[in-house]
């Protein structure tokens, strides 16, 4: 898949960076990494809240049943996965490319009692350890732009999926041509968070080629990247420990607030019966 202002993805570099994102205290946050979703009257809804509320809406496209088993796709810290667990009653399995990460999501999972339905485990989805036909469903929420090869990742799933799973996903993508004025700014988020913004025209054909098939795309920018980085901005500082430019050359979450063509996606597409 084509991806414009490519940074080169190496799994253990994205490794490292999450280990020293896990670092950071996320209490604000829920533990969770990933953007909210607003309407957008309400805007100010704290970012924990927009999060578990994107969660959700994910959840509501797999079309869980107690017993299913789900896998994560870059779990983070868990949250979204005990979430899921915990609403729905399914088992869920959450991978990793930071240890960190898998060793506090399992301490987090322990201490909310859900040790025997969460599970986590270190691998790398562009080569998943799993047989096939091992899920119901699977979920990656803003971690397939981590991923060297978008559609790799997705055969890899799809190899995953029993016949009628469904996947959730979100992503990054372009939604028009950068402007001058603001590339810099997101070469920097590109380049910080080792990651690739898609080209939205080329999910559909990917999806056909990774065996999977389209049921819903939806746009979610203005409900979900203006205000995760308008409520990041108020917390910049927690960023320093993992970022260390110089202030003139490192990402800041405030430069972002109004490049309106760095878009949200969120995707859903299922194995065929």
């Amino acid at each position: 898949m084509s991806a414009q202002n490519a940074t080169l993805s190496v799994p253990e570099e994205v490794g490292l960076l999450y280990d020293r994102l896990t670092a950071l205290d996320t209490e604000g946050t829920g533990g969770s990494l990933h953007l909210g979703f607003w309407d957008l009257d309400d805007t100010e809804v704290p970012l924990v809240e927009a999060a578990d509320r994107l969660t959700d809406m994910m959840t509501e496209r797999l079309r869980l049943r107690a017993g299913h088993r789900v896998l994560d796709v870059g779990c983070g810290l868990g949250q979204p996965a005990s979430r899921i667990a915990a609403r729905t009653g399914a088992h869920v399995t959450g991978v990793s490319i930071s240890r960190d990460q898998i060793t506090r999501a399992t301490e987090l999972a322990q201490d909310a009692g859900l040790a025997g339905q969460v599970e986590f485990q270190h691998a790398d989805a562009m080569n998943l350890p799993f047989p096939d036909a091992s899920f119901d469903a699977a979920i990656a929420i803003e971690s397939i732009f981590h991923m060297p090869d978008r559609e790799q990742v997705l055969s890899e799933i799809q190899r995953v999926l029993k016949p009628g799973g469904r996947l959730t996903l979100t992503d990054f993508f372009a939604r028009g041509p950068i402007p001058a004025d603001k590339q810099e700014h997101v070469d920097r988020c590109l380049r910080d968070f080792i990651m690739t913004l898609a080209d939205g025209d080329d999910y559909l054909p990917m999806l056909r080629r990774a065996g999977l098939r389209f049921a819903e795309l939806l746009d979610i920018t203005e409900q979900s990247v203006r205000p995760t980085f308008q409520q990041m901005s108020a917390a910049n500082d927690q960023l320093d420990p993992v970022f260390q430019e110089e202030a003139d050359t490192k990402f800041s979450p405030a430069d972002m607030v109004d490049v309106d063509e760095f878009g949200s996606v969120l995707l859903t597409a299922e194995k065929p019966a």
